[in-house]
């Protein structure tokens, strides 16, 4: 039976992974933060596991256990991770590092601490990415560099895994149906009050924050396409699956950088200017 380890599993696209993994016959080992949500996927018939993808202890602990456990890894799929929202300067050093630190860092502690795993099985390393980290939107800064530095990580890694029989596959997704533009929402009222500069445009913040459910894709069709993805003899390099996850890239690539600025900042509520001394609206 070959197996699998995903992160992220409380819900979305991690819960509907593993859901289409067990279902093709795979040993599923799922993590969650909560430990409701590890007792949630235990009941479900999973390995389930409790997991902060940053704590380097607990990393270590699990690699033992695998060590222990099984035969090695075939499969890794680097998925936990959030969406910052809100104007760059507001959530500052502190917001970008939290955000590096889930979506960017985590993805090679993880990898790194199971490289053992995945070498034994010559296995392959799914990391998930973003339409996000190709083309890049105002409200959206932090997320948005967050998997360009995915995009960036993964084709170095695949490199250097490479003599090791392990391969690497990106996966960009568009909109996909799941929580993530509800707690990028949350996230981002906490983040904007009336003290901000950027008060009278937090209608445009919001808009942001709920554009990955722009006529999204069912998160069980994208589980379905990673799948397949994964079981190609050859899996590709990269994966791109939802709503626009073809389209954005090829505007980033078409339209003139100053054009595409131009239409993203209408977009997203930037096209009038705020001056020094006008109060909050």
């Amino acid at each position: 039976m070959r197996r699998v380890l995903i992160t992220g599993c409380s819900s979305g696209i991690g819960r509907a992974m593993a859901d289409a993994f067990k279902v093709a016959g795979y040993e599923v080992w799922a993590s969650a933060r909560k430990s409701q949500d590890v007792a949630h996927l235990s009941a479900a018939g999973f390995t389930a596991l409790q997991l902060d993808v940053n704590d380097q202890a607990a990393l270590a602990h699990l690699a033992e256990r695998l060590a222990n456990e099984t035969d090695g890894l075939d499969v890794l799929i680097n998925n936990a991770g959030y969406g910052a929202m809100g104007p760059l300067l507001e959530g500052g050093v502190e917001g970008l590092q939290q955000q590096f630190e889930t979506n960017v860092f985590s993805v090679i502690g993880v990898t790194r601490a199971l490289f053992a795993a995945l070498r034994s099985k010559q296995g392959l390393v799914v990391n998930i990415g973003s339409v996000s980290g190709v083309l890049v939107t105002p409200f959206a800064g932090a997320y948005c560099a967050s998997k360009a530095a995915v995009h960036a990580l993964s084709d170095a890694l695949r490199m250097e895994v490479a003599p090791f029989g392990i391969r690497v596959l990106e996966v960009q997704p568009g909109a996909i149906d799941t929580h993530f533009a509800r707690n990028a929402n949350d996230q981002a009222e906490r983040l904007i009050n009336q003290s901000s500069a950027w008060w009278p445009m937090r209608e445009g913040i919001r808009a942001r924050a709920n554009a990955s459910q722009d006529n999204p894709t069912s998160a069980s069709a994208f589980a379905t396409a990673v799948l397949k993805a994964v079981e190609r003899k050859n899996p590709p390099h990269l994966l791109r699956y939802g709503n626009g996850s073809r389209a954005l890239p090829l505007l980033a690539s078409l339209v003139p950088k100053g054009l595409l600025q131009k239409i993203l900042m209408k977009r997203f509520g930037l096209s009038r200017s705020i001056s020094p001394t006008q109060g909050h609206d």
